[in-house]
């Protein structure tokens, strides 16, 4: 399932929007206002406006599934006792993928702040860029959605995996007759006298219980089900009764399974270079479940993402001034436009899950005159 988050269309608005509210606004110079990257001799002064590039993140949520085998304590008398074939006769954990779901979210590029400086009194339709998704605020809304709980389920076994070992007994008693010598008189006697002695019993014999029991069950409910008794009620909750307890002298034969389910969230940042190439996400081990990309263990979860380029066309880019002649242009603001991504999470042959995408850094960095977008 992949949630994807709408985008307005990006550029058309905009600049309606700005030719809109800005047809009257007087010609300032690069003194009046400028904008700068954040960071090196750029500081900033009171006054300013501080603004970032939207950056394009991945959120997996992983849902995988533990199975947990225990055998139970008479397996190796299952085919003698109770004619069961290949039996659970060790403790076993698989791990499988139950589910991967991936969604975009947007996050401030560390690489990308700056800042307006202005030295008359300013006004500014920055407001409309955020309002669509091209630039961000410092203190964005979605990061304070972004909290999630790591407390994940138990997985400890439960106390009593075999409450019930379906003996009778499990200390036997013998009765022997023992002598004493008591003198009488001139001779000796000899007064018997009764000893009771007790012995655990052995595992074959505790199984060999459990196994007659197993099959008196069985006898009975034959007979409840066709009338032959008239001992047990003939209802439902006899018969319930015995199949619950079928079942647990069966698992002491057979062993018991069970399945846990367990969450993860991984966050994973997109690149440029990333096009075309696979790039581990996680890594995925039947016997250890989700593992970090950077492991060794289990096979790699890999995304492939394909851009289509479209943003290529645009003809305005202005990267962050590197050269003398890019820092005489000063008055222009800077925003991002996203590239369409299509991308697609694998894992060997098997394909988890598509999805078509916008992200922001496969896209270009774009400018707008000043005087066009700041003003009233």
């Amino acid at each position: 399932m992949i949630e994807m988050k709408r985008f307005a269309p990006l550029l058309i608005p905009v600049f309606m929007a700005f030719a809109g509210g800005c047809g009257n606004v007087p010609a300032k110079t690069t003194d009046d206002i400028v904008v700068l990257p954040l960071g090196g001799e750029v500081k900033v002064t009171e006054g300013s406006i501080v603004y970032a590039l939207p950056m394009t993140v991945l959120e997996f949520d992983i849902i995988a599934e533990k199975m947990i085998e225990v055998p139970g304590p008479y397996a190796r008398y299952a085919a003698e006792m109770i004619g069961l074939d290949n039996v659970i006769t060790a403790e076993n954990e698989v791990w499988t993928l139950a589910e991967v779901k991936m969604k975009t979210i947007e996050e401030l590029d560390p690489e990308q702040f700056y800042v307006i400086q202005g030295t008359s009194l300013m006004q500014t339709n920055l407001l409309a860029l955020k309002e669509n998704g091209l630039v961000l605020d410092i203190n964005p809304e979605n990061y304070s959605r972004s909290v999630f709980s790591d407390l994940q389920q138990g997985d400890d076994l439960p106390e009593l995996l075999f409450p019930d070992r379906g003996a009778y007994e499990y200390v036997s008693t013998k009765t022997d007759t023992a002598y004493r010598l008591v003198k009488a008189d001139t001779a000796f006697i000899r007064v018997p006298y009764l000893v009771q002695k007790k012995s655990g019993m052995t595992l074959e014999e505790q199984a060999r219980e459990a196994a007659e029991r197993l099959l008196e069950l069985r006898e009975g409910r034959h007979l409840i089900l066709t009338g032959e008794t008239n001992i047990f009620p003939q209802d439902g909750a006899a018969l319930e009764e015995i199949n619950r307890l079928e079942r647990e002298y069966t698992a002491l034969f057979a062993g018991k399974t069970w399945t846990e389910r367990k969450h993860f969230r991984i966050w994973f940042t997109p690149e440029l270079q990333m096009t075309g190439e696979k790039t581990a996400v996680f890594r995925f081990s039947e016997s250890e479940g989700v593992l970090p990309a950077g492991g060794t263990g289990g096979r790699p979860v890999e995304i492939e993402m394909t851009a289509s380029g479209k943003t290529r066309e645009l003809k305005l880019v202005v990267r962050p001034p590197s050269s003398q002649k890019d820092l005489a242009t000063q008055d222009r603001l800077y925003y991002r436009v996203p590239d369409v991504v299509e991308a697609r999470v694998i894992t060997g042959d098997d394909i988890l899950c598509t999805a078509r995408m916008l992200i922001y850094q496969f896209g270009n960095t774009v400018t707008l005159p000043s005087n066009f977008i700041i003003g009233k």
